[in-house]
Parts: C-alpha cells; structure tokens; sequence
C-alpha cells in the first residue's frame, strides 16, 4: 500500500540525505519525494511516498522522528487529504496532429508553455490518476520527455489540522 509522509524538517545541508538514507537502510524504494519551504521560517515540508505495511511504515516513522533537524513526522495516508503533483510533458506534434493535442490538453485544464515546430511542452497538475490519464492520451502522439514532481499533499481542514505539522 502506498503511504503518504509528512515532514517538517529544518532547512539545513544534508536533511534530506539522512531522511533518504533511513529509507536506504530499510530496504523501503521511495516511490516520490518533494520538500520545500513551508509557512514556518527556516523549516521546510517534506512529502515522502513508499509502498509498505502500516507496521513497517509506523516503524521508519517512528525512526524519522528521532533523525536530528527533524521536527515532526505524519503518516496522512488514512486521513483526508489534498494531493497535487505537477509534470511537463513534451510531446511530438505536426501541424496535423496540433489541433488535437490541444484539445486534449484544454480538456485537461493544461497549459501549454512551449511550442517548437514539432512539439508541445505540456504543464499539468493535479491528482496521480489525472496526470496518467492524459499521459496515456499523448503517448499516442509520441511523448519525449516527462518530469514530474512527485505527490505533495496537506490534510483538509482548519488550523486545528495544520498545526499538528
């Protein structure tokens, strides 16, 4: 099952190699990670997704929580969250096919951010399953490049929520 962790750690060098390394050591494949600053000075949120059992999971979580320049660590998988992850998609176009990358892309509610005489770059965000989707639809076309971020997410809610992390 894929687990969603939730770090705030210190902005400092070398955190996000001790948080990966944990990982390592447990033999655990991270799936996706993405940090960047949060609301709070000096701290950054840390979104880590990996396949494990709960046991386990709670068991590294618990690990994490000791690491130094850690300040606190949620598993959020169980509770209602918001994910987003953004990807640009480079994808082969002629000006026959164009018009219908287009389309597909306004359906999506994308963005085209480059145009080349024969490609589209493509800037998507949403859930997993909405960037597979039209991942799926422009690999007909020919896509020769993705990058994508990795899933971020936050508990729904008010502050009482958002102060936990």
């Amino acid at each position: 099952m894929k687990h969603t962790l939730v770090a705030l750690v210190e902005n400092k060098p070398g955190v996000l190699n001790r948080v990966a390394s944990l990982f390592r050591r447990r033999a655990f494949n991270i799936e996706s990670i993405a940090v960047g600053h949060s609301e709070q000075p000096g701290l950054s949120r840390m979104t880590v997704v990996v396949n494990g059992d709960s046991a386990r999971i709670e068991q590294v979580r618990k690990q994490l929580d000791k690491l130094i320049n850690v300040v606190r660590v949620s598993d959020i998988t169980a509770e209602d969250i918001v994910t987003r992850e953004l990807a640009l998609i480079k994808v082969k176009t002629t000006t026959a096919t164009r018009s219908e990358v287009i389309q597909i892309v306004d359906i999506f509610r994308a963005n085209i951010v480059d145009v080349a005489p024969d490609s589209l770059t493509v800037e998507v965000t949403g859930d997993e399953n909405k960037l597979e989707s039209l991942l799926e639809l422009l690999r007909g076309f020919g896509v020769t490049e993705i990058n994508r971020t990795g899933r971020i997410a936050l508990t729904r809610g008010g502050t009482a929520q958002a102060n936990r992390l």
